[in-house]
């Protein structure tokens, strides 16, 4: 940043200028909007790419677009239906030997005591377009496609970057407040800023090849998700975003055997019919290779800039959770932005982002490699790694007909467990909480600050829902009258647009005069309501709702609840009015009055 620098006469100004229109830089323009803060998005690329990258959205990510007003009832109609994607299956190739299987994620019925949203899959190019869609007709945002990043400089409280429309290669200026990087794991903003990160790469070459066969026949009966192949060819697996027509198969290669440079169309189909074990008729999309890497930024933030999602972090697809670390990320920054630009929050609650986020990266990051160590000591159980491909085909031939060396494989592939149910991770981080988890698969609800609100389903006695019904007739083991209760969740009774103090009815005339008193102390308008418990909304009956309840402890205390919908602090009835707004102002970054 130059001391002497001044903008240019001639600009456009945005109040939050978004660098790329990946999934996690639309979703923060789509919440932006929603919080009513105007931003511009530019990306490089004039089209998006075909190939389908990530392809689960997480519970968390589902309980954020449902937030952020996108109807998850829509969502779920684009992808793999449930029945398709609930196993992973170990195989020697689709149409060979089924060595084992385990479940994909949590798609069973109980999941959804912990959600209201269990995991889906779809292609992660669907999903942009679905919220591309939503902002072409939104007043707040603006898309700019075929445009990229070239240089910025900070001046007092803005930014000014230059951008080239890479169509009539010209360069123009745009001065905003904030700018936000979502440009991948290559940005050219964090490169830029010299922005270093920590993390590492393997020697893990991988190759992604997307192509469109009708694998049902094949498949028939076993069906799933992801498809471990363990041939030696291929030494990956299959990722079955439509089985009868969408597919995307990784799998790890020998650079010196195959040197990247040498990988044509002819090499791509030899792998892919050894994955496939038979031959059927399909067409290689497109093929791309790329290294196992862990990478996570040392900074979030560079005064008036600040990193999201694979700008920020970048880690192995082992586990699924870079597309949804990233979604996260937005939602987290996105209620600091707009509180910011509207009056309602300091310059501090910025750093927060950082302080929240950049932890849960590195926690997934490293469960992410663990998962490749993992299914790659697995592949070494089956005896695939030997060099020399008829001896490797041999030795896994050999070794599933062996039964001392099934007891290692099946014991392998129950070491899996983790690498593909990782529900601990997408709905159990607590902010604030450096703990590492033991076991990624355990989640266990709290209330307890930094934590998000335990969900419970509910029924509304008020106005206090606006959101669309879920629609759980997916999980077809649910009777009608099962499906009935479960439409709404406590999650819902959270806007993003307000901090909620959740009471129960016993206390409700203290803490509601409580809230009145905090609104009067404050000068700025600051967004705070009161929910009650037995006048607001209404527990479904069972034992969930029991559990919740005693979660909770609302016969003792009030739950202050944040915008993106994690727990602020609790509150209890001895409390002052300026004790909230003490909790509230240091939050925000606001002087307390």
């Amino acid at each position: 940043m130059s001391p002497h620098f001044q903008p240019t006469p001639s600009h456009e100004e945005v109040p939050i200028l978004i660098v790329g229109g990946g999934p996690s830089g639309l979703l923060l323009a789509h919440l932006l909007a929603q919080l009513n803060v105007r931003s511009l998005v530019v990306e490089r690329y004039a089209s998006r790419l075909a190939a389908p990258k990530a392809h689960a959205l997480s519970p968390r990510s589902l309980e954020i677009c449902r937030q952020a007003g996108l109807d998850v009832n829509e969502i779920r109609k684009i992808g793999s239906p449930r029945e398709e994607a609930y196993w992973v299956n170990f195989i020697t190739s689709l149409s060979g030997k089924h060595v084992g299987r385990l479940p994909y994620e949590r798609m069973d019925p109980e999941v959804l005591n912990d959600t209201p949203a269990m995991i889906h899959n779809i292609p992660q190019p669907a999903f942009e377009e679905l919220i591309a869609k939503k902002l072409s007709t939104n007043k707040l945002v603006e898309v700019r496609k075929n445009h990229s990043f070239v240089s910025l400089e900070q001046g007092d409280g803005f930014v000014m970057t230059t951008i080239e429309d890479r169509a009539t290669q010209t360069n123009y200026n745009v001065k905003s407040r904030h700018i936000v990087a979502c440009d991948g794991a290559k940005s050219a903003v964090r490169k830029y800023l010299g922005i270093a990160s920590e993390g590492e790469e393997t020697c893990e070459t991988m190759m992604t090849i997307h192509f469109n066969a009708d694998l049902k026949p094949v498949i028939k009966e076993q069906v799933g998700m992801l498809h471990w192949v363990m041939d030696p060819m291929v030494s990956g697996f299959i990722i079955g975003y439509d089985l009868s027509g969408n597919q995307v198969l990784i799998c790890n290669f020998d650079t010196e055997k195959h040197p990247v440079e040498s990988w044509n169309e002819e090499h791509c189909r030899n792998v892919v019919d050894a994955a496939i074990g038979t031959r059927v008729p399909y067409d290689i999309l497109s093929y791309r290779p790329w290294v196992l890497s862990r990478k996570v930024a040392y900074s979030y933030r560079e005064e008036q800039v600040f990193l999201c999602g694979d700008a920020a972090h970048s880690f192995p697809p082992t586990g699924g959770l870079g597309l949804n670390s990233g979604l996260g990320d937005a939602h987290n920054l996105a209620y600091k932005l707009a509180a910011v630009h509207h009056g309602w929050g300091g310059d501090s609650l910025l750093d927060t982002y950082q302080f929240d986020r950049r932890q849960v990266a590195l926690v997934n990051s490293n469960q992410s490699v663990e998962n490749g160590k993992q299914i790659f000591g697995l592949l070494k159980a089956l005896g695939t790694t030997d060099p020399d491909m008829n001896v490797a085909r041999q030795s896994l031939y050999h070794n599933i007909q062996d039964t001392d060396a099934m007891v290692e494989i099946n014991r392998g592939i129950e070491g899996q467990r983790q690498h593909f149910d990782n529900l601990g991770l997408h709905i159990g981080y607590i902010y604030g909480d450096n703990t590492i988890p033991a076991n990624v698969s355990v989640f266990e609800p709290v209330c307890t600050p930094g934590a998000r609100i335990p969900h419970a389903w509910i029924k509304a006695s008020s106005e206090q829902l606006q959101l669309p019904p879920i629609d759980s007739s997916y999980v077809h083991e649910l009777s009608k009258e099962e499906v009935l209760k479960k439409q709404y969740s406590t999650l819902d009774l959270c806007p993003l647009d307000t901090f909620t103090l959740i009471v129960d009815e016993s206390n409700a005339s203290i803490f509601s005069n409580m809230v009145k008193e905090a609104l009067d102390l404050v000068t700025h308008d600051l967004p705070l309501k009161a929910v009650v418990h037995g006048v607001d909304f209404e527990l479904q009956p069972g034992t969930e709702g029991e559990s919740w309840i005693n979660i909770m402890k609302l016969k003792d205390r009030a739950v202050l609840v944040r915008p993106d919908q994690h727990i602020l602090a609790c509150i209890v009835p001895q409390d002052k009015a300026d004790e909230l707004v003490h909790v509230l102002e240091e939050h925000l970054g606001l002087r307390a009055n």
